[in-house]
């Protein structure tokens, strides 16, 4: 392998694909969403390709359109766990909430899959933005967005000290002295914080990763803080260079105010590409996906963005720049940010604007060959602006195959992919350090 650096990259699975209307396309599988093989063989797929990972995005609430679209959430801790075993060397990455979940259930759940997979979990830490989970949870609203991250940096204190309850030389499983475990290299928590009272240790040893890799995706001032004191990988939405330079440039600069350097966060925005033999080839693709799209589904899926329902204008009209509140707390949110810069630079008709945001959700659109798509990650790769993508095919499992056919080999002969795994961990395919236990810090700092 080319000792330069290398692209990291993720194979991002949607159920069906990114683009909202995949499942109606004609080379999609709809009727595999909820076949367990059909995910596997992605996986097998992106391993062969070498890709660091595959990712599984989750929410505890069922989408409000789903009438229109696959909007399914898999469990995805569990289909991951049925990923791990027909695979070796991929990364597995799964969302989980801190708002929704409990920290010593979840340090069970990654760990027992860290373990399973021999070290190849990652934790994608969200907050959960979807009011509608609250009522799920037994609560009357969903909380206030400081609130969440507030509740979030104390998950993350606890969490951690769970999976570094055990030291790595804890577990002794001895049959001929008679001892299983060194309880003196175990250690309580007895953590009592606002938000959760935990006693500890966790009940299994500690994970091959030391901890899994901690992955996050929010983009707003809390959420780049966060990212900034905690994440190892960013999952982020861009639809120009600038604008991720920007990012880029801005979470590298706050992880230095912790002591961290910018090589121990991967920032990797989301790509979903349209690949043709020509750029006319390619286009026309983007076009008949397009055509698929249901304006119902593409205008709720807007006025939960922006907040302002357009049914009933002209699609054919301009965005009413007007109705959109920019002074009001949803003018914070990343994706809201996204989608009025998008207005505000390109003053698209409403139709215009839904087809944009239809492929991915506000990630990187680009239609083109191959070679213009390398050239695309090259520039992104090499400007400060990316240290690898997750790759978002807008339709599975043909978006995957023709990015895996026919780009990765170009990146790979400009000498910006692996060849081949060189470790076996997620935290090695990204160039992580495994983190020491901070209990066996702490002893040696007393000795």
């Amino acid at each position: 392998m080319s000792n330069q650096r290398q692209l990291v990259l993720n194979l991002f699975i949607y159920p069906g694909g990114h683009h909202e209307a995949a499942w109606r396309y004609k080379g999609s599988e709809p009727d595999r969403i909820l076949d367990i093989t059909h995910y596997q063989e992605l996986a097998q797929r992106a391993e062969a390709s070498k890709f660091d990972a595959i990712f599984f995005a989750d929410g505890p609430a069922l989408a409000d359109n789903v009438r229109y679209a696959q909007r399914f959430r898999f469990e995805p801790i569990t289909w991951l766990a049925a990923i791990a075993a027909v695979t070796k060397r991929i990364g597995l990455i799964a969302t989980a909430s801190t708002t929704y979940t409990e920290p010593y259930n979840l340090a069970r759940l990654f760990a027992s899959l860290d373990h399973l997979s021999r070290g190849r979990a990652g934790w994608n830490i969200v907050t959960t933005s979807a009011p509608q989970a609250a009522q799920n949870f037994g609560l009357p609203e969903h909380p206030p967005h400081h609130e969440r991250y507030e509740r979030a940096r104390e998950y993350l204190d606890v969490i951690s000290r769970l999976w570094d309850s055990w030291e790595d030389d804890a577990l002794v499983n001895d049959p001929a002295s008679g001892i299983f475990a060194d309880t003196s290299k175990i250690h309580a928590l007895d953590h009592v914080g606002k938000h959760f009272r935990v006693r500890g240790p966790l009940n299994i040893s500690r994970v091959p990763q030391g901890r899994p890799v901690y992955v996050q995706a929010g983009a707003s001032d809390d959420g780049r803080a966060f990212a900034a004191r905690y994440a190892e990988a960013i999952f982020t939405a861009h639809q120009t260079l600038d604008s991720a330079k920007a990012f880029y440039a801005d979470i590298k600069r706050q992880a230095r105010t912790f002591d961290r350097g910018p090589d121990e966060i991967k920032i990797l925005p989301g790509i979903s590409p349209f690949i043709g033999s020509t750029q006319a080839e390619a286009d026309r693709l983007q076009d008949e996906f397009n055509e698929l799209i249901q304006p119902e589904y593409s205008l709720a899926q807007l006025r939960q963005m922006i907040g302002v329902d357009l049914t009933g204008y002209d699609l054919d009209g301009p965005v009413p720049r007007h109705l959109i509140d920019t002074a009001s707390v949803r003018g914070v949110a990343s994706r809201f940010k996204l989608v009025v810069d998008i207005v505000d630079r390109e003053k698209p008709t409403i139709r215009q604007l839904v087809q944009r945001l239809a492929g991915a959700r506000g990630h990187w659109v680009i239609a083109g060959t191959p070679e213009k798509i390398a050239d695309n990650i090259q520039t992104w790769f090499e400007s400060g602006a990316a240290d690898g993508f997750n790759v978002m095919p807008p339709w599975l499992p043909g978006g995957f195959d023709v990015f895996a056919e026919q780009v990765v080999p170009i990146l790979r002969k400009r000498g910006l992919f692996r060849e081949d795994y060189t470790g076996t961990t997620l935290r090695e395919h990204y160039g992580l350090a495994r983190p020491a236990s901070i209990y066996s810090n702490a002893v040696k700092a007393i000795a």
